[in-house]
């Protein structure tokens, strides 16, 4: 009966999402940067995380629900945590380009948050085009950045997967598509992503179905749910550089794309670096992500590959014992061999 009761309460459910407290520290455009609350026993790491998350979704993937929240967990661990909020861009913004987000607005928020703690570098964490987003800014402005983490982002885009032979397509006409509507429609984007995995809805309702009995899986549930279909629009010309630049043109492993003028060269990065890769990431190849680390000049480097999927395995049960402890641990040890961590 209890599961019957969950199922047919289940669009009742109103999910409790962003449940961690935070306060806005900068303002520009649509976007802000968010800096989260330290608990009662204050920030015990002096160098804040920076966490830039993807363009298309809301920031709040990172700050899913209670007890499925990395924010929430570091935040109790006595890290200082911010976020980018990207909002929600205007038609107006259909110009923005690539220098105006992965240097110039990325490059803000570092600064801000390294100047409110206290201190001159920063700990940069980007997720799926966060991560591409982070990468490019690091290859041409690593004096702020301490570490980088980059979860689930794609570097090499002739890698073989869906996305990337969807956009090299002779019948895909980006620059029509850019040209006639500006920004890109949230449900197209949208489309696009279900149309990678068409049975996923299928899967979904089926899980829900034997797992009904569980109220905390369809709190979860319910929360990721509204996640996934809480989508914007994207930048017109952004997304003309992403398609031409990257998976088209392969530009960063051909070094062919620039950033304020100048090349973006992995070999650029000498920062401690980490990649994090997901056995089930339909999104993003391992093989797209980890020949970061092939590139680049940092001798500390290190790669975490996990069970799970390109979101679940970011806010699932198991990320809170497995990802994000190592998360933690990974800025823990470079804040300890740097001598910055805070005094008692």
């Amino acid at each position: 009966m209890s599961r019957l009761r969950n199922l047919l309460s289940l669009r009742k459910r109103k999910p409790q999402v962003a449940p961690t407290p935070s306060e806005v520290v900068h303002h520009e455009n649509k976007w802000s940067l968010l800096r989260y609350r330290a608990r009662a026993e204050g920030i015990e790491w002096k160098r804040p995380i920076v966490m830039v998350p993807s363009l298309i979704n809301r920031h709040y993937v990172l700050d899913l629900a209670p007890d499925k929240s990395m924010v929430a967990y570091l935040v109790s661990q006595g890290h200082d945590v911010y976020i980018i909020d990207w909002g929600t861009p205007g038609r107006e913004d259909k110009y923005l380009s690539l220098d105006d987000i992965a240097d110039r607005y990325i490059g803000r928020a570092v600064r801000t948050a390294a100047r409110l703690s206290g201190v001159s570098q920063v700990h940069l964490l980007g997720y799926c085009m966060g991560g591409i987003l982070t990468t490019m800014y690091l290859s041409r402005r690593p004096e702020h950045v301490a570490s980088h983490v980059a979860i689930a982002a794609p570097l090499r885009f002739s890698d073989g997967g869906i996305l990337s032979t969807w956009t090299r397509s002779d019948d895909f006409d980006v620059h029509a598509l850019v040209d006639a509507m500006g920004n890109i429609p949230a449900r197209l984007l949208q489309s696009s992503f279900h149309m990678l995995k068409p049975t996923l809805g299928v899967w979904k309702a089926a899980n829900v179905v034997d797992r009904a009995a569980s109220e905390e899986f369809l709190d979860g549930f319910k929360a990721t749910e509204h996640w996934g279909k809480d989508n914007v629009d994207f930048p017109g010309e952004v997304f003309r550089s992403l398609i031409q630049d990257l998976y088209r043109d392969d530009g960063i492993m051909r070094e062919t794309i620039h950033l304020a003028g100048k090349p973006v060269r992995l070999s650029n990065i000498e920062t401690p670096t980490l990649i994090v890769t997901f056995e089930h990431d339909y999104i993003v190849p391992k093989e797209s992500a980890i020949v970061m680390l092939e590139k680049i000049s940092s001798t500390d480097q290190a790669h975490i590959h996990l069970n799970g999927g390109h979101v679940g395995a970011v806010v699932s049960r198991k990320a809170a014992t497995g990802l994000w402890p190592e998360l933690s641990q990974w800025w823990r040890d470079r804040e300890e061999h740097s001598h910055v961590r805070a005094l008692a």
